[in-house]
């Protein structure tokens, strides 16, 4: 079996050497270098472009290499072309620590004291108990629901939604579109851990986000086509939001002279939430290769209608 793989040298080498000790029978092609298009089948990739996907004739399966799908341009894609997101731990155990990271600086007040140092402010802020501060995760996919087991152990009262309906031990569920007020009303601090997808672009809006109770705060790792980003600022100026963490935005990066740079209630980093591992996602890429040659499902298919 022949597998495309488009990185960095770096990464591309890391590939390579686990693709050799573990699955002597997948070999590497470097794209720049000739090569037989007929004989790939299996493309990793980022954001191939529509004339490299083009040159593929017998393309089977396009894979991800990262968690979403949203960068691929599907009008590109051949009808029967598979596509499949990376579920490797890696990405898992990233995204569960940011997460973690941000609701309890949130939690925790560490917008304001961050202020509060700048004016060189001795300021103390009431505790609340984790019991009383409600977490509610969008998106109750793999990212999601690990996220919420490990904020389970600190006590928070939990909540999710998500368009299709779920059940998760210790969390209370919440699913469609005539659940989504209901779920924000509850919410003392929402991350958002949605696919992208046409359905999902622009969720974050002031026509949602103000469902959320007055003092509320935003963590968004999904990605950064989810947020209004002028109605997240007038929110925030008007103190119905109290802080924002924001790991995705769009543009990436953002220009020099955007509001979020500066802005005192936000807390923004350069979309490092998690990261795809090479050795946990080559040795991934190997097992749903071995169950595509096997007629079996692979972890992580999307259905392409749907972006998940």
């Amino acid at each position: 079996m022949t597998l495309l793989y488009t990185s960095d040298p770096a990464r591309g080498r890391i590939w390579r050497a686990i693709f050799a000790e573990d699955a002597p029978d997948i070999a590497f092609v470097d794209p720049t270098q000739p090569h037989d298009p007929a004989a790939i089948r299996y493309l990793a990739a980022w954001a191939p472009s529509a004339e490299l996907i083009a040159s593929l004739p017998k393309l089977d399966v396009l894979f991800s290499i990262g968690a979403g799908i949203d960068q691929f341009d599907m009008r590109a894609l051949p009808p029967h072309v598979r596509v499949v997101r990376m579920i490797e731990p890696g990405i898992a155990a990233g995204m569960v620590e940011y997460a973690t990271m941000a609701v309890l600086a949130l939690h925790r007040n560490l917008i304001d004291y961050r202020e509060a140092q700048k004016d060189a402010r001795w300021a103390p802020i009431k505790l609340v108990p984790a019991g009383e501060r409600r977490i509610g995760v969008m998106g109750l996919g793999n990212l999601g629901q690990a996220v919420l087991q490990a904020l389970q152990p600190f006590g928070f009262a939990l909540s999710g939604w998500s368009r299709s309906a779920h059940a998760i031990a210790g969390v209370r569920c919440h699913a469609g579109e005539e659940a989504l007020p209901r779920f924000l009303a509850g919410c003392d601090i929402l991350l958002c851990l949605l696919p992208l997808t046409d359905e999902t672009r622009g969720i974050l809006c002031r026509d949602h986000l103000s469902k959320l109770p007055r003092g509320a705060a935003l963590i968004n790792v999904g990605r950064g086509g989810h947020l209004v980003e002028h109605d997240l600022l007038s929110l925030l100026d008007d103190g119905h939001l109290s802080g924002a963490v924001l790991d995705v935005t769009e543009p990436e990066p953002l220009p020099a002279d955007h509001a979020f740079w500066t802005h005192p209630r936000i807390l923004l980093t350069p979309h490092v939430a998690s990261m795809t591992r090479p050795d946990g996602a080559a040795r991934a890429l190997i097992a749903n290769i071995r169950r595509f040659a096997a007629g079996q499902p692979m972890d992580g298919e999307v259905t392409r209608d749907r972006g998940y």
